[in-house]
This record gives C-alpha cells, structure tokens and sequence, in this order.
C-alpha cells in the first residue's frame, strides 16, 4: 500500500507540475506572444511576413518613415531619409535592437493570441507609432557626416523631445547588403551609436574636470596655471596644443588647455574626480523608452598620478555615451536636473486609442545648481572669447569641443557638446565624428547645421 500511495503522489505531482508548467506557459503567450512571434530567430515568421498588416511608424510631423504595402514593408521613397532613420525606425528582420520595429514589434505588429500576425480582412491591424524626431533635421546630420563614422543626438532639453537620434555606418533597409556580414564598411551597422557606444570624450571632460574645481577648491576662480606647451607628471609628459602662458581655469576650458587640467585633476584626486564624474552620470545606464544605454566610464581607482592627469583631460580608460553627453547638457541647461528625453511621441492602435507620451522629470540631479549655473557661464565664454558666436547665430550657445585621441594610425575622434541658453531654441546636443580630427572643425559643423535648421523650423 505503501508504494502505490508514494506512486500516486508522484503521479499527482507530476500532474501538479504539469498545469503549473501550463499557466506559465499560458501566460507568458497571452503577455508576449507578440514578441516572441517577432523575434529574428523565428525564421518561419522572418522577413516581410511578420509585418505585413503592421501599423505604420511617422516622424513627428506625419512623414511616413515604414509602412506595409502590399504584403511587404516599405520605407521612405528618400533613400537618405531612409539610412539617417535606420536604427530609430529598425529593419524589417529586427536586427536592429534599438528600432520601434523591434522594441514595440507587439503593437506595431498587430499580433493577437487568436490570428497571430495575420489579418482575417487583410487590413492593417498593427499600432502606428509616432516618432518625435525630425526626419528633416536626421537627414540633414546624416549629410553633414558625410559618410563618416559618427553618433548625433539633440533635443530640447524643457520637453524632452528627441529631434536627432542618427548614427553611422548605415544601410539601406529597402535594399539590404548581400555583404553586410561580411563586409568591414558595415562593421556596427547594426549598432545605434547614440545609444549603445562609447568613445574617449577628450577635452569634452573637462567640464567634469572643471565641476569637481568647482564644488571642490575654494580659489577655483582665481587659480592660475602656467602652460609652456608640456608638463611633466611622474616622469610622464603631457602636451599641449598651444603655450597659454598664465591662464585661470575660464582662460583653460577656452583654449582647452592639457597642462592645466591635468595639474588640476591631480591637485583634486581620485576620491573627488571619482564622486563628481559619479554624480554627472558616469558609470551607470539610461533608459530611453525602455531601452538602456552603453554607460559612460570613469576608472582611475589607484591610480598613479600620471593616469589621473590624463583621465583629468579626458583620456586614461575614460569613456563617454553620446546620449549622456546630451542628458548632461540638458541638465546643465536646467539647473542640474534634465528632463527625461525620449523619441516614442505617440501610439495609436487599430480601434483609434492613443497612448500618448509626455515630458517627465529624470529624477536625478547630474548637477548642482550653482554648479550648472557657473558652468553655462563658463561654455558660453567658450563660445564667445574662442569658437565665435557667428557658429550658432542669435541662440546664444554654451559648448565645449574635444580632440579624442584613440591610439594607433587612427586620427582623433572629434567632439563638441552643448546647449542654446536662449529660451526659445531649448535645444542640447552631442556630436561624436570617429577619426574626425578637430573637434571645432569635424563635429562643430554638424551641431551648427542641425541647431540653425532646428530654430528655422521653429522646433
């Protein structure tokens, strides 16, 4: 009797584990069958045929970026429009992780538990999405890079609203490369740099640089450095790109002087670089609509004082998100507190019902408030006293640029970030070009061209 009862209770276990196994499987379907019906790997669904009667994916002014037509999906009959859109957008095979079309594959999808990606009628059933960036404004950035390697982001830093979100290298969604696998000119194509990358930030960290003098050192504004050109740390030269003479840390961030920050961040030390890059967002992730960010990285934990020197001015292991970059700029721009950016403006489904999207505070403050209040004073002389207010025509731009170097027989990233403080152009950015050299001379156009079409646009 004995080993029939203990039969049966395994019996009944198994049963048990059975329906338990069941409802989870139940309802995970219910929940995500539409994600996993749209997932690259379910060859029997790839390609066009997960997305034929999905919903369509717009700018913020209606243009029509995806579509489904005819049983296939389509995009943009601009090519350019195409490519500067790719990785916000996504391709039609979902290998682009940061695209709506993959993010939000259930809804624009239109999958039911019942009739899966199909329509009975044939007719659209998936959500259309509507993007706040520009495909006008992306298209210009995707210009101006010129076929470089590169990562752009602005928005406006009071809503939230993302209006540039491009990243190369590229391809063409209505006509993928054979080769793109293959291929070295499409290594990262897949990858939405703005989001998901990192770089050596170069003189563009010194405005943490400068933060921790700041909050730090009682003298900050009355500190003066003596630049000949080098400096010798340790037994380690440090060059610059000039002889500065004399100069105070205003004088420094201007000419972006080495020697000066570099004596500067190890006059601070690990302990205070360390808590103030903390504090400005390095070493942690974003989220953007769900999706979490490559995180920015400051490491100089016993370091020797050769190492903090350069990490001072932006190279040591020093690493940097562009999408960060924006954020920081955006919280600089806002008394150290950003608005939380975001490029999903609105979902609308089949039956009419929209989901709209909507300005919200990040939560987090990357800035103090006199500290950002002094660093806008002190961007905004670098544009004054160095780049040239002619750069950024009547919006009274703050910015810093930077020369990245990367080692080997690469030329230097080039760098420039920052904001408009005039309120009716509340736009941040953060342009990255790889092996762009000057700063001032690869990315500054870029930030130029899309700020200038921004306020023409009335963005």
């Amino acid at each position: 009797m004995k080993t029939t009862g203990g039969r049966a209770g395994i019996l009944y276990l198994m049963i048990l584990g059975f329906f338990v196994g069941l409802g989870v499987f139940l309802f995970g379907f219910v929940k995500d069958g539409g994600a996993w019906a749209m997932q690259p790997f379910n060859k029997y669904a790839s390609g066009d045929s997960q997305l034929t009667t999905a919903g369509d994916v717009l700018d913020r002014s209606g243009v029509v970026l995806a579509k489904s037509e005819n049983g296939k999906r389509v995009y943009s009959s601009d090519e350019t429009i195409r490519r500067a859109m790719l990785h916000a957008v996504g391709d039609t095979n979902g290998y682009i992780s940061t695209g709506v079309q993959y993010r939000y594959r259930s809804e624009i999808g239109g999958y039911n538990p019942i009739t899966g990606l199909t329509s009975p009628t044939g007719k659209k059933q998936g959500s259309d999405i509507t993007l706040t960036l520009s495909s006008e404004l992306s298209k210009l950035a995707y210009n101006k890079l010129d076929g470089r390697r590169g990562a752009v982001a602005m928005y406006n830093y009071k809503t939230g609203e993302m209006l540039v979100m491009v990243s190369t290298p590229d391809f063409d969604p209505s006509n993928v490369p054979k080769d793109i696998d293959t291929n070295s000119k499409y290594e990262g194509a897949y990858l939405n740099k703005v989001l998901s990358a990192s770089y050596t930030p170069g003189s563009i960290f010194k405005i943490v640089t400068t933060a921790a003098a700041i909050e730090t050192l009682s003298d900050w504004d009355t500190k003066t450095f003596t630049c000949k050109g080098s400096t010798t740390i340790n037994g380690n030269k440090i060059t610059c790109d000039g002889v500065h003479g004399t100069i105070n840390i205003k004088q420094a961030l201007a000419k972006s002087c080495n020697v000066a920050f570099a004596q500067l961040a190890v006059e601070l030390g690990e302990e205070k670089m360390t808590a103030e890059a903390n504090t400005m967002g390095f070493n942690r992730s974003f989220s953007v609509d769900g999706i979490d960010t490559s995180k920015s990285k400051y490491d100089v934990k016993g370091a020797e004082k050769q190492a903090l020197a350069w990490s001072g001015i932006g190279q040591h292991t020093d690493m940097t998100n562009p999408y960060h970059m924006m954020l920081l700029m955006g919280a600089i721009a806002n008394d150290g507190t950003p608005v939380q950016p975001y490029f999903i403006k609105q979902i609308k489904n089949s039956l009419g019902i929209v989901q709209q999207q909507g300005k919200t505070e990040l939560g987090t403050q990357l800035v103090k408030p006199t500290t950002a209040q002094t660093l806008e004073q002190l961007m905004r002389n670098n544009v004054t006293s160095d780049y040239g207010d002619d750069m950024f025509p009547g919006m009274s731009v703050c910015a810093k640029t930077g020369t990245a170097e990367v080692g080997g027989d690469k030329k230097p990233n080039g760098w420039m970030i920052g904001f408009s403080s005039d309120p009716t152009t509340p736009y941040a950015f953060a342009v990255v070009v790889e092996e762009g050299n000057y700063g001032r001379t690869s990315a500054g156009p870029i930030a130029k061209a899309i700020m200038t079409q921004a306020k023409k646009l009335g963005l």
